[in-house]
């Protein structure tokens, strides 16, 4: 069960808006997760707290596929991504590096400051300022795998132990 605050993005966020190409000269993720959303809102990533959740529209995580996008996110402290749709480089790199994404369609619904509870055992996101509930289809058991070991790179190594 995870549980947080809603912070809203519109439809294609791209990587570059995520985390911006000029930081991209290091992989350190503790000084990238310091600059994420830098160019929609300069002051982002101070204004979150560990846990909580951006909520977008369509084709969010489009561009390049870098892993640092999800990275950053996850570093920062944000627990998922709910959106309309994902781009598919970005979502095969969010479940690598343990990012939590889930597509619902009735993203309009939610808005800015409310609190999100997500379970995501039962499939269901209730969004605990207006009370509605939300389903999302099942993540398939495999990519569960890798969220639950913290990505690929743990799960391959518990896999190697």
């Amino acid at each position: 069960m995870k549980q947080g605050k809603v912070w809203k993005f519109g439809d294609n966020i791209d990587t570059d808006i995520i985390i911006a190409a000029r930081y991209l000269n290091t992989s350190d993720e503790k000084e990238l997760a310091k600059h994420i959303m830098e160019d929609a809102d300069p002051k982002f990533s101070s204004k979150i707290a560990k846990g909580d959740i951006i909520v977008a529209g369509e084709n969010f995580g489009c561009g390049s596929s870098r892993e640092h996008a999800p990275l950053a996110l996850k570093e920062a402290g944000i627990a998922a991504v709910v959106a309309k749709s994902f781009a598919r480089i970005f979502y095969r790199n969010s479940f690598n590096t343990g990012l939590l994404i889930l597509e619902i369609k009735e993203t309009d619904e939610i808005n800015e400051g409310d609190t999100l509870k997500i379970d995501v055992d039962n499939g269901v996101i209730v969004d605990e300022s207006t009370k509605k509930e939300y389903k999302f289809n099942a993540i398939p058991p495999f990519m569960q795998e890798l969220l639950n070991a913290g990505g690929l790179i743990e799960y391959a190594k518990a896999k190697m132990n």
